[in-house]
C-alpha cells in the first residue's frame, strides 16, 4: 500500500506539472529541457577558429567552475583541426572530448545542452539555425548573416525555438558601453547629431593563412558541405581558410569590423538599421587575389524612424595599409562629444555662448565627465585570459541559459547588424546608393533585392 500510494503523489504530482507547464505552452520534453541551478550545462564547440581558441575559450575557462558549466563535444569539417582542438580542449579541461565531423553530428547528440558557433562568415545563420532546431542554446559569432535570405531564416527559427541565442556583439557587456547608453537614453547627451566611427590596421598578413593553406586537402574535409547555400564551385583552400578576402564567404571589413561599430549605433539609437548607405572604396594595397576591399568608407543616413531620433549621419571608414587613427566611435551632439575611445563626455564642439547669442539661443554645453566613473563594473579577471569585454559577454550568455532572460546581444540586435552589414556590402558591390524595404524586408540596390 505504500508503495501504491507513493505511486499515486508522483503520478499526481506529474500531472500537475503537465497541466501547469501545457498552459504555458510547453511540452514535456520540453519541459525536461530547463536546465536547473544545479545542473550542469555541457557546451559543443562549432568550428575551431581562431576567435574560439584565442577569446571565447579562454573567458568560458575562466567562468565555467562558478556556473557549472563543462565543455563536452567539438564538430569541425577538418580533421586536421578536430584532432587539434580536441587535443587542446582535453589539456585545458582535463577529461575526453567527443568530436563529431560536423555540425549535424554534434547537434543529434543528446548530451550537448549549449553551442559555440565560430565557424566561417556565412555559416553563422545556417548553423545557428541548425543548433535551435536541435534545441540548443547558442552563442553565435558575428556577423550574423551576410544576405537577408540567411538573417530572415535565423531569426524566424530563433523566435519559433524560444532558445537562448548570444550575438558575439561583446560591446553590449560593457560597462562603458552601458553608461554611454544610460547617458543618451536618459536625454542627457542630447540628440545625436553625428557618429564618426574609424578601423585602421596595419596588416598585410590580416585574415592571411599562408602557412596553413598548403595543409589542407580537398579529401581531408567536407566542401560541399563547406559551401552550404553558396553557389557551388570547385575546391579553393583560399576560400575555405581565407574566407574573409572573398565574397560571396564575407563581407570583409563590413562584416568583421564595421558591424560592432553600428550595432553600437543601432543600441544608443534605438533604430533597427540605417535609411540609406553610399559606400566606395577598394583594392588598394594588398592585390594577393582577394575580393573584398582593403580600404572602405560608408556613408549611413539614420533618418528619423521613429519618435527616438530626429536624424543623423554615420561615417564608417577602414583601411588595412596604415593604422594611423586606430579604433575610434565619436558621437556628437549639439552640446559636444562623447568619446568611446577616450571614455570621456566633454563640451567639444558644443554650442557656445558667442554664437547662441546671435540667434537668441541658450548655450547647450556639455559637463566634463568620466564613463570609466560612471560605469557599474562586472566582476572579471583577466588573468587567466579573455578579454574584459568578451569575458563579460560570455557570461552574460551563460547566465542567460540558466535563467532564461533575454541576453545582452539578442537574435534581434544581430538581425539590425545583418541589414547595416548587407546594405554597405550591396553599397560596395553595385555602386548604387542602398537603401531597405521595411515590407520585403529586402536591401535595395538600383530597384532590385541585393543577392550576390
Amino acid at each position: 500500500m505504500k508503495n501504491s500510494r507513493r505511486a499515486f503523489i508522483k503520478k499526481s504530482a506529474m500531472t500537475g506539472v503537465a497541466t501547469y507547464m501545457g498552459a504555458l505552452g510547453l511540452s514535456a520534453r520540453s519541459y525536461r529541457r530547463i536546465i536547473g541551478a544545479n545542473d550542469r550545462v555541457n557546451v559543443g564547440v562549432i568550428g575551431y577558429s581562431d576567435r574560439f581558441r584565442g577569446a571565447l575559450l579562454p573567458s568560458f575557462l575562466q567562468l565555467q567552475k562558478e556556473l557549472n558549466f563543462d565543455m563536452i563535444a567539438l564538430a569541425d569539417l577538418w580533421n586536421k583541426r578536430r584532432a587539434d582542438g580536441q587535443a587542446f580542449l582535453k589539456g585545458k579541461l582535463n577529461h575526453d572530448i567527443a568530436v563529431y565531423p560536423n555540425d549535424e553530428a554534434l547537434l543529434a547528440s543528446k548530451d550537448v545542452d549549449a553551442v559555440f558557433i565560430s565557424t566561417a562568415d556565412f555559416q553563422h545563420a545556417l548553423h545557428t539555425v541548425a543548433a535551435v532546431k536541435a534545441g540548443k542554446d547558442a552563442y553565435t559569432e558575428k556577423p550574423l548573416a551576410e544576405t537577408m535570405e540567411d538573417a530572415r531564416a535565423v531569426l524566424k527559427a530563433v523566435n519559433e525555438s524560444g532558445k537562448i541565442v548570444q550575438i558575439g556583439s561583446q560591446r553590449r557587456s560593457g560597462a562603458t558601453y552601458k553608461a554611454a547608453y544610460d547617458f543618451i537614453n536618459q536625454g542627457k547627451f542630447g540628440p545625436i547629431t553625428m557618429v564618426e566611427l574609424i578601423w585602421n590596421v596595419n596588416q598585410p598578413g590580416r585574415w592571411r593563412r599562408p602557412d596553413v593553406v598548403p595543409l589542407l586537402k580537398e579529401s581531408d574535409t567536407d566542401w560541399k558541405r563547406f559551401l552550404l547555400n553558396r553557389p557551388v564551385e570547385k575546391f579553393d583552400p583560399r576560400k575555405y581558410l581565407e574566407f574573409r578576402l572573398f565574397w560571396p564567404y564575407s563581407s570583409g571589413i563590413p562584416g568583421q569590423w564595421m558591424c560592432h561599430q553600428i550595432d553600437t549605433v543601432h543600441w544608443f539609437a534605438n533604430l533597427p538599421h540605417p535609411r540609406s548607405v553610399a559606400v566606395n572604396g577598394g583594392i588598394y594595397s594588398w592585390n594577393d587575389g582577394r575580393k573584398n576591399a582593403d580600404t572602405l568608407t560608408a556613408v549611413f543616413d539614420y533618418g528619423p524612424l521613429n519618435d527616438h531620433s530626429s536624424g543623423f549621419q554615420v561615417i564608417f571608414s577602414s583601411r588595412m595599409n596604415n593604422a594611423a587613427g586606430d579604433v575610434k566611435e565619436i558621437y556628437y551632439s549639439n552640446g559636444g562629444t562623447l568619446n568611446l575611445d577616450t571614455n570621456k563626455i566633454t563640451p567639444d564642439g558644443g554650442l557656445t555662448e558667442k554664437y547662441a547669442k546671435a540667434m537668441n539661443m541658450q548655450a547647450n554645453l556639455l559637463p566634463e565627465m568620466s564613463l570609466n566613473e560612471m560605469a557599474t563594473k562586472v566582476t572579471t579577471d583577466a588573468n587567466t585570459g579573455g578579454d574584459d569585454l568578451t569575458v563579460s559577454h560570455v557570461r552574460n550568455w551563460m547566465e542567460c541559459v540558466r535563467n532564461r532572460k533575454k541576453p545582452n546581444a539578442p537574435i534581434e540586435a544581430g538581425y539590425n547588424h545583418a541589414k547595416a552589414v548587407i546594405m554597405s556590402n550591396a553599397a560596395f558591390r553595385t555602386g548604387q546608393k542602398v537603401t531597405f524595404d521595411e515590407k520585403t524586408q529586402e536591401v535595395m540596390a538600383g530597384g532590385k533585392a541585393f543577392k550576390y
